[in-house]
């Protein structure tokens, strides 16, 4: 068997050999080596190699070792949860400001010892104890998770239908997880449980900086869509991966998506009412990070605006782009067309001030073949009662509309929060929805492959991280562009997409997350979607223009 190392180095072993015996051979880091790369995969430092291979580390500050990090970090919690309060059910929530929000299923949290579950925690991290991994049968993992009190992961094997299972153990705690965790949780040294509402928040740190924990910034606006949507889920009976499943195998799901797409509507319509409350407003910014659905929505509140008697037009921010003659430029050298400084900032503040004041405007045109703006422009006037919608990565950021008063303004973020897990433990990451969304829409409508795709997207976060999320706390009005019923439709697409992904492509490792991933939805065709649904933005057939 033969090894190849990143730095072309080739080393030749006459048996099999785990990550962890590799390590000596790896050159020294910053921070510890927690996983290997194996033929483009991200693998346990437990996994054995035992076929020809090109491996290369993973360090704790890696955008896979943070990941690794976080849910062994998941892991550690439910077994220390589990042993200090045996007879409570812990459920996973969502996302919020670098943690991950949690509750005890029917339980008092102000009669909850946060401090005992994190000592017992520090415990188990002190002694470094290992991270085992079995398979046991399908009827083994019934059986062990009835008696485990974990109906959403029981409910969610009965539609994977597996002859075997690979359950992961600490101690004495087991359960089921579907991405690789580090082998020891020695590694884990950062994190809190901070009480936060009606349970508490599992705090990790900044893939960067993965020794200490940054300063706890909230976002109760965000916290409470969620929480709106995660209690409507509960309501209607469908709060995991399982009951989704469960709906479509039984010929239910149609009602669902109705009841889906009937929320979200009547959502755009609370969010109208609510513009209206602000008399002064006459200008819409609406801002959220990629493939959250922004140009489909911005159309829908149009309609909603009309119906309130108001005259909408939308404004492309894109119109405004310097170009990339005039564009700043990046650390590489090319234009960076993410930046603020990339739209001509003194022209916009001056459209929009002269159509305030009732004046007619030459809107600029851009022409992104060129790259550049165009010399024609196109004459408008706002109508009588009429309502101004900007749609854009900057839209929510004050510099982008220094100049327009604060009382002509009404920001929406938007995000989309899916309120369903995969099972009481297994979270599903808001922006795997946006990823999946993504390569759909790039596929149908880009040409580009989900390999292509999954390139771009880590300087996409960037750009979000750095442009949209630090001025979320500044809006309006939170609103959740998901649709609980879309992944099984995405599947249908995106399946395909990631399985021509190679081994031999940097991007296979996500390729392979993703498949895993689905892998656990049912299958519901795109002709039951509506054709003003947000989903069609990403699998065509809208009956709107784009």
């Amino acid at each position: 068997m033969i090894i190849t190392f990143a730095n072309g180095e080739k080393k030749e072993f006459l048996h099999q050999v785990t990550g962890r015996e590799l390590l000596s051979l790896f050159g020294n880091a910053d921070y510890p080596i927690v996983a290997l790369k194996v033929n483009n995969e991200v693998l346990s430092l437990n996994y054995v190699l035992d076929v020809d291979a090109t491996v290369e580390p993973v360090t704790l500050d890696s955008e896979e070792g943070a990941a690794m990090y976080r849910r062994t970090l998941c892991f550690l919690l439910a077994a220390a949860a589990k042993k200090v309060y045996p007879n409570l059910r812990l459920l996973v929530g969502h996302s919020l400001a670098h943690g991950y929000y949690y509750t005890f299923n029917n339980s008092n949290h102000k009669t909850l010892d946060l401090a005992k579950i994190e000592a017992e925690m520090h415990a188990m991290v002190e002694k470094d104890l290992p991270i085992e991994t079995s398979r046991i049968s399908y009827e083994a993992a019934h059986e062990y998770f009835e008696k485990a009190n974990q109906p959403a992961t029981l409910n969610l094997l009965n539609y994977l239908s597996k002859p075997k299972f690979l359950i992961t153990k600490l101690a004495e705690y087991r359960d089921l997880y579907f991405q690789p965790l580090l082998d020891r949780v020695g590694f884990i040294k950062a994190f809190e449980l901070l009480k936060y509402d009606d349970g508490f928040l599992l705090r990790f740190p900044k893939s960067q900086t993965p020794d200490k924990l940054d300063t706890f910034e909230d976002v109760p606006k965000l916290f409470n869509i969620y929480k709106e949507y995660k209690n409507w889920g509960k309501l209607v009976g469908v709060s995991a991966v399982g009951d989704l499943n469960r709906l479509i195998e039984n010929g239910q799901i149609d009602d669902y998506m109705e009841m889906c797409e009937i929320l979200q509507n009547n959502k755009i319509a609370q969010l109208t009412a609510d513009f209206q409350k602000k008399k002064s407003a006459r200008i819409i910014l609406i801002a959220g990070p990629s493939s959250s659905g922004k140009t489909t929505f911005a159309k829908k509140l149009s309609l909603n605006l009309k119906v309130a008697a108001y005259n909408p037009s939308i404004i492309s921010l894109d119109d405004f782009y310097l170009g990339a003659a005039n564009a700043p430029k990046g650390d590489d050298g090319k234009p960076d067309f993410e930046c603020l400084e990339a739209l001509d900032l003194e022209l916009l503040n001056q459209v929009l001030l002269d159509l305030m004041d009732g004046k007619e405007v030459d809107l600029p045109l851009y022409d992104f073949k060129t790259s550049s703006r165009r010399k024609e422009t196109k004459k408008f006037k706002l109508p009588e009662n009429g309502i101004l919608i900007l749609e854009g990565i900057h839209g929510i950021n004050e510099k982008l509309t220094a100049k327009i008063p604060a009382e002509l303004k009404y920001r929406i973020f938007l995000s989309a929060l899916t309120q369903l897990n995969l099972d009481d433990h297994n979270r599903i990451p808001t922006s795997d929805n946006r990823l999946l969304r993504r390569i759909v829409r790039d596929a149908q409508f880009r040409g580009s492959s989900a390999a292509q795709t999954i390139r771009m997207w880590r300087s996409v976060r960037a750009g979000e991280n750095k442009y949209i999320f630090p001025f979320q706390n500044t809006v309006d009005a939170f609103f959740n562009t998901a649709l609980d019923y879309e992944l099984p439709v995405l599947k249908v697409y995106a399946d395909p997409l990631l399985r021509v992904v190679k081994p031999t492509e940097p991007e296979y490792n996500e390729a392979c997350r993703l498949l895993s991933f689905l892998q656990n939805f049912s299958v519901v065709p795109a002709n039951s979607v509506p054709r003003r649904s947000i989903v069609r933005e990403f699998i065509g057939d809208s009956a709107f223009s784009y």
